[in-house]
């Protein structure tokens, strides 16, 4: 079950922050595998957990031709609903099958303005078999608010979703 982590971001370290949010991601994990209720659960620990963010969530890959990404659960202001595969960050990340960090989204071509306070994202794919089927979406109103210490934690947090989720 979810516990709020004992030590503040600053007196932490990044890669403890990152094992504490797996382990409390497990633990909110077990006995669920409904995949919205874990995408859930885990925007709002993530919200809780890290600091400087404005938004965190998910976007799913419909079953449609075309493709697009559909907002899931998420922590934040109202956003976008749709985002085509190759658009924006979210999309480039899916397009490219990798994760996509930016230190400011003012710098990076195509990229979607749905909250304007935003200056630093970074969106990790899911992968379930292989195959894309969503992305995990950070955003922050401070530039170069992500690194690859971020990155590394946050695909290892991703594992563990696609792995406790029915797809």
């Amino acid at each position: 079950m979810y516990q709020a982590a004992a030590k503040s971001f600053r007196e932490t370290e990044k890669p403890e922050l990152y094992r504490e949010l797996g382990l409390q991601l497990a633990g909110l994990f077990t006995g669920e595998r409904n995949m919205i209720a874990n995408a859930a659960n885990m925007s709002a620990l993530i919200a809780d957990m890290l600091p400087d963010l404005n938004w965190a969530g998910f976007y799913f890959l419909d079953d449609k031709p075309d493709g697009e990404l559909v907002v899931g659960p998420f922590q934040g202001k109202p956003a976008c609903v749709r985002i085509a595969v190759g658009r924006g960050v979210c999309g480039t990340a899916v397009a490219e099958g990798r994760s996509i960090l930016v230190e400011d989204v003012h710098e990076f071509p195509g990229h979607i303005a749905c909250d304007a306070a935003s200056r630093s994202e970074l969106v990790v794919p899911l992968r379930v078999g292989g195959k894309i089927v969503g992305v995990l979406d950070l955003d922050s109103p401070v530039k170069g608010r992500f690194d690859e210490t971020d990155r590394a934690g946050l695909e290892a947090a991703v594992e563990i979703f696609t792995a406790a989720s029915d797809f």
